[in-house]
């Protein structure tokens, strides 16, 4: 792997994957420690590769998740979020974790294509398409590509239910498509908001826009008639969640229609890697951060179980619980709630979709 600079990257480092019994890379020769303190060391560019894949619609049936379907255009990340619980999933192409995840970006362009063939099949049954829930659908790369905008308007000429989740204003530039959609009922939009602090959200998620722009869009989407709701996602204890009722007071603000809270989940390589992220941003609290955390996941990094993946365990979750719960009911931004339509949902004519 060539040499390159990571300064403006969310993850600190770019180990090996090994948990796919993959033969593990070995660098040879001590110059490659200190090439790095050179002067001229390039920075890592972000590439992207055009995959073409035979199915777009991933389903699941995990009892503490709101939906059975989802579509992402995307693998990899460029918002470089430190705490992605997506992350793992580059390992399984042999790519790190790391910072290959937001820098070795797949784009999925014939991703409408397959969604329209999937619409068609007969028998298929209607219910909402969540967009976001594993990669961000409006990450810079979605500007060129436009791919989350095409699925978008698939969704809209078939009168398909459907839910977007992201940390960007981006989503705005698609309000065309978005208005009629939430007119008929069919759409809902979650915002991330995880720090309104710059100096956080700097080294956190260092290429996602900021807290205060992602408030900006949940105003912008819901005086348009848009649905949209905040994501105070995730909540990191001693890092984040001091600014859990500021994030809570500025989303009732902006007419958010609803809202939830999810604490800091670190899955498989994720744990080392925000490990190493706080020995570089937050030495001295490392310690304290990774103990919290533990207590909110029964003694370990991570819960993977049901319920308590999403809420926690302990004093720690009992504590986030209350604070949001009182932040909430004194700001008056009700629980989040997606109620879509289905009943308008036709599929589509032939081979190409119909005209608006």
């Amino acid at each position: 792997m060539p040499v390159e600079s990571i300064n403006g990257r969310g993850a600190t480092r770019n180990a090996t994957p090994t948990r796919f019994n993959l033969p593990e890379r070995l660098v040879e020769g001590e110059w490659l420690d200190s090439v790095e303190a050179l002067d001229g060391v390039p920075q890592r560019r972000t590439s992207v590769t055009i995959e073409v894949p035979r199915s777009i619609l991933t389903r699941n049936n995990s009892p503490d998740i709101g939906f059975d379907r989802s579509v992402n255009a995307f693998r990899g990340c460029e918002h470089g979020c430190v705490y992605c619980f997506a992350r793992p999933t580059h390992a399984f192409h042999d790519l790190s974790p790391g910072v290959d995840f937001e820098s070795r970006l797949f784009v999925k362009t014939n991703a409408a294509q397959l969604l329209h063939a999937a619409l068609s099949r007969p028998g298929y049954e209607c219910a909402p398409i969540a967009m976001g829930t594993n990669t961000d659908p409006y990450q810079p790369i979605e500007e060129r590509f436009r791919v989350t905008r095409s699925l978008i308007e698939l969704l809209v000429e078939t009168r398909h239910p459907f839910s977007i989740t992201t940390k960007s204003d981006r989503v705005l530039r698609d309000l065309d498509l978005l208005a009629p959609a939430a007119e008929l009922g069919i759409v809902a939009v979650a915002i991330s908001v995880t720090s309104l602090d710059p100096a956080i959200s700097r080294t956190l998620e260092p290429r996602a826009p900021s807290g205060r722009k992602r408030i900006a869009a949940i105003k912008a989407l819901n005086d348009a008639g848009v649905p949209c709701h905040v994501a105070i996602a995730p909540v990191i204890p001693q890092i984040t969640d001091h600014e859990l009722e500021a994030i809570v007071e500025a989303a009732a603000g902006a007419g958010a229609r609803g809202g939830f809270y999810l604490p800091v989940r670190l899955p498989h390589e994720v744990a080392p890697l925000f490990r190493a992220w706080l020995d570089t941003h937050h030495p001295d609290r490392a310690g304290k951060v990774m103990a919290t955390i533990r207590s909110l996941r029964g003694g370990k990094d991570n819960d993977p179980n049901f319920f308590s993946r999403m809420r926690g365990q302990g004093p720690w979750a009992y504590l986030l619980r209350t604070r949001f719960e009182l932040a909430a009911r004194k700001h008056g931004l009700p629980a989040a709630k997606f109620p879509l339509r289905r009943d308008l949902f036709r599929p589509p004519e032939g081979a190409q979709m119909r005209l608006l």
